[in-house]
Parts: C-alpha cells; sequence; structure tokens
C-alpha cells in the first residue's frame, strides 16, 4: 500500500483514506472557572452533584486534611434529598467511587474532572478532561493568577460568572 509523504500505510485502509494527522493527539483539557462565588464550598458540593448526574468521576482536590473534611461533611448534606456518592482518597472504595475528596492526590488514578480547591494550579491539571475553578471573593489575586497561568499556555477557558445570575 502507498504512503503519503513518509506516513506509513494504514492497514485495511483504502487509497482515498486520510491518514491520521502526526499532530493528532490527546484532548486538551477544558478549563472551567466560576467565579463571583459567595461559597466555594458549597458550589464546589452543587458541581459535584451535576457531575455525579452526567456519570463523570471527580476529584475534588483541597489544600489540606482540615478543608477535605468540611467537603467531605458537605457532601453528606447536600443536596438535601439527594445523595452523591463520595469517599475520601485512601478509602478502599475510591477507584469504584465516582467523587474522590482529598488533598494528596497519590493513588487516584482517573481523570475525568478536577475541582480545584488549592489557591494554586496543581500540578496534576493536565491530566485531566476537565478541570473546574472556583473562585471566591477571598481570593481573587490567586485567581487571576491560575487564570493568567492557564490563559498563557493556551488552554481554552469558559469563563461562568455567579454573580451574573439571578433567582435561586
Amino acid at each position: 500500500m502507498p504512503t503519503i509523504e513518509g506516513t506509513p500505510a494504514i492497514a485495511g485502509a483504502g487509497p482515498d483514506s486520510v491518514p491520521p494527522s502526526p499532530h493528532a493527539g490527546p484532548l486538551v483539557t477544558q478549563i472551567d472557572f466560576y467565579t463571583h462565588v459567595a461559597d466555594r464550598f458549597e458550589t464546589a458540593g452543587k458541581l459535584c452533584g451535576k457531575a455525579f448526574a452526567q456519570k463523570l468521576r471527580v476529584l475534588v482536590l483541597t489544600p489540606d486534611e482540615a478543608t477535605s473534611a468540611r467537603m467531605d461533611r458537605l457532601l453528606w448534606s447536600q443536596p438535601a434529598i439527594g445523595f452523591v456518592p463520595h469517599v475520601r482518597g485512601r478509602d478502599p472504595l475510591a477507584a469504584v467511587t465516582p467523587i474522590v475528596v482529598d488533598h494528596d492526590p497519590a493513588g487516584i488514578d482517573h481523570d475525568g474532572v478536577l475541582v480545584n480547591l488549592l489557591p494554586e494550579t496543581p500540578e496534576l491539571f493536565s491530566r485531566f478532561k476537565r478541570v473546574i475553578e472556583i473562585v471566591g471573593p477571598d481570593e481573587l489575586a490567586e485567581g487571576r493568577a491560575r487564570y493568567r497561568f492557564y490563559r498563557d499556555r493556551g488552554y481554552d477557558i469558559r469563563l461562568h460568572d455567579l454573580g451574573q445570575t439571578t433567582g435561586g
């Protein structure tokens, strides 16, 4: 079978088939910024519920044990009439539970959605299909720094200004 400009032939491909792009690679991480958020934890909880409804895997990455415990408690009570299945990172069921909450991502190997509650951009962000950044009024400078980090590296960023929403 002939090749096109040094591209190896693809088994089973016809003469009019287009060879794979040499630049084709994994999908680029989608970045979503939720800004003007009154309560970062409540917003993270709601987003976890939406992700669970869409059958997505989520890692909620927190800065420390106390914040992990706070997020864990919130997910047990929100939503009031529903349930968002979640565990901490060291739980034996972490590999099969849709939502994992922890401050130490070691050993958590899924690549679905990362909800970042750290003040900085986590090193492991690019392995995820989607990163959610939640910016509250008490961390505008950190949020802007994370935004610039992603923007300067060419990531597509979607902005969700929750201060613009009305109603409940």
